[in-house]
């Protein structure tokens, strides 16, 4: 077999990742939302933080009198070395934070507390599932909420002219949350890494003879990648996940901020999962704290004055135990938190009906019990930011969630 011949098998393969969802650089780059009939250009990005973050440790109640003796040694202290931000006379944040410290006190930031989803047992796979799926249980992967809001955005007096007919995938592939029948554009910041101009041009004119519409793609994928790089998002040897992070929201951040980019965004950050060595304020959770806080600074700066107009929500699949375990970790909870920051958020506001860590009033007798449904809180920013109906997120969105009303006031 020649070299081009092996090139046209991999060009098939390919154009079935391309063509099928999956990102290679990008499917398409299709009309995007248009400005609100009130003069606003809102922007949302969901990032999911994949593996269970341990809410108790990104926001500690050091308030509460159970969880100094639960949290062990990784709990967070007000005072002394390394000590938490307090948000309030009972909440603190933990020390890696201090951008996100920064936009809480700018009143751009919020934290919901003893939140979850409708999944009460304690798998990755099925929590993610029900986290980016949107439906009560596991199993129904069809597609994601935020693609189906997409379907769902109102032509009528908040969103003017054209509705929305894409949204920005960042990763290799599409994120569960973003699947589904309305168009995506997808970049991910290791698509031809490698690749010099000539060789990039060199492939898109083999397709162009081969496969029409995988040149097409791709040569649409190129200048996308373009707008998105630069010499600011080479990553330095030996970067870790932290840097990686950064370097993501940079890339994304650029895309979203453009005349005619996407307004609505996802990503995953994986590898929340601590069962040992966590750390309190110095160690393991407090490295990928930092890598989400410099993240979020990345997109208040790459958004530019667009950012007065965003609403970024990050949320997990679910918290972790109350209690540390034999290793300096913790396991599969149930209750944690989620953030929100931006310049359209109305911040400065812990939001939470506290369940206290007593034992008695813990989730079978081991986990933060959560109060707020995560769908709520989803439901209220897509209301507020983009004017969904409440119809349509209960039915649509997130279907079969009539009893789950949206959280009002999210949005400034």
């Amino acid at each position: 077999m020649d070299c081009s011949e092996n090139l046209v098998m991999q060009a098939t393969s390919r154009r079935a990742l391309l063509l099928g969802g999956a990102s290679f650089a990008a499917w398409a780059y299709l009309p995007k939302l248009a400005r609100a009939a009130d003069g606003s250009d809102p922007r949302l990005v969901v990032v999911i933080l994949r593996g269970a973050l341990d809410g108790l440790a990104t926001v500690a109640p050091i308030g509460d009198p159970d969880y100094a003796g639960l949290h062990g040694a990784i709990a967070l202290r007000a005072d002394g070395p390394n000590a938490a931000m307090m948000l309030d006379p009972f909440f603190g944040l933990h020390p890696a934070m201090p951008e996100f410290a920064r936009m809480y006190r700018a009143k751009q930031a919020a934290v919901v507390h003893a939140v979850a989803t409708s999944y009460r047992d304690r798998s990755h796979f099925d929590g993610q599932d029900v986290l980016e799926s949107g439906f009560p249980g596991p199993g129904r992967v069809q597609s994601g909420w935020l693609n189906r809001a997409l379907e769902a955005l109102p032509r009528g007096d908040r969103i003017a002219g054209e509705r929305a007919m894409s949204a920005l995938a960042v990763g290799p592939t599409t994120p569960l949350v973003l699947r589904g029948a309305a168009p995506t554009v997808g970049w991910s910041p290791v698509a031809l890494p490698q690749a010099a101009d000539d060789t990039a041009m060199r492939l898109v004119d083999l397709y162009q003879h081969r496969d029409p519409a995988l040149a097409s793609a791709l040569t649409q994928g190129l200048q996308l990648e373009k707008q998105a790089q630069g010499d600011d998002m080479k990553p330095k040897p030996g970067a870790g996940g932290a840097a990686a992070m950064r370097l993501v929201a940079r890339g994304a951040a650029k895309l979203m901020a453009a005349d005619d980019g996407p307004r609505i965004g996802a990503l995953a950050f994986d590898g929340w999962d601590t069962h040992a060595n966590e750390g309190g304020p110095v160690g393991r959770l407090a490295q990928l704290l930092g890598g989400l806080d410099g993240a979020l600074a990345e997109f208040e700066s790459g958004l530019g004055d667009r950012w007065r107009h965003t609403v970024i929500v990050v949320a997990t699949e679910f918290g972790r135990t109350a209690r540390i375990n034999g290793t300096e970790g913790t396991d599969h909870g149930t209750g944690t938190v989620a953030l929100l920051a931006g310049g359209a958020v109305k911040g400065g506001r812990m939001i939470t009906d506290w369940p206290g860590l007593k034992t008695a009033n813990l989730y079978q007798a081991r986990d933060l019990a959560p109060t707020t449904d995560l769908r709520a809180v989803m439901k209220g920013v897509l209301h507020d930011q983009f004017g969904v109906g409440e119809r349509a997120l209960a039915d649509t969105v997130f279907p079969d969630s009539t009893p789950v009303k949206p959280m009002k006031g999210l949005v400034a």
